[in-house]
């Protein structure tokens, strides 16, 4: 993706109350070190970040690591995904996803499954950035595709 502000309008029947879409923003490399404690917490964000790396690697077995952009959301989330590659193919064993989705989806699905997972084992401080990135999701182009892996 070559763009450093992303906005992703809601359509029509979408809007909530009239509130402004989430927009998301792409992380500049001069503030790319405050991200992950800013966002996930001194304590959490090695764990979170190894964790990411992690789901992203058994959802998509051809995922062989590499650079990731950091996006910040304007309601105060944020998520990570891959850079320089445009889609991956990705399989949920269990719920029986599977389908090609671009790097920014696969990177929002496994940062949500990453979050959920640290969640059911007691990491309560990320509950409101889960709970920030389900609310982008809710609006996010993609929303039907990324609910169907994350079901």
């Amino acid at each position: 993706m070559t763009h450093d502000s992303l906005s992703f309008a809601l359509a029509p029947c979408q809007a909530n109350d009239g509130d402004a879409p989430i927009t998301a923003s792409i992380v500049p490399v001069e503030r790319r070190l405050d991200f992950l404690p800013k966002h996930f917490g001194a304590r959490a964000m090695m764990k979170f970040e190894m964790s990411v790396y992690d789901w992203m690697g058994n959802l998509c077995p051809s995922y062989r690591g590499g650079y990731w952009n950091y996006v910040e959301l304007s309601n105060g989330g944020a998520f990570m995904y891959p850079a320089g590659v445009d889609a991956f193919e990705f399989t949920v064993e269990g719920n029986g996803f599977h389908g090609t989705v671009s790097a920014e989806v696969a990177g929002i699905i496994a940062t949500t499954f990453a979050m959920n997972s640290m969640l059911w084992r007691g990491w309560d401080s990320l509950n409101a950035k889960y709970e920030l990135l389900l609310e982008f999701i809710g609006e996010h182009p993609d929303a039907m595709t990324i609910r169907r892996a994350l079901d």
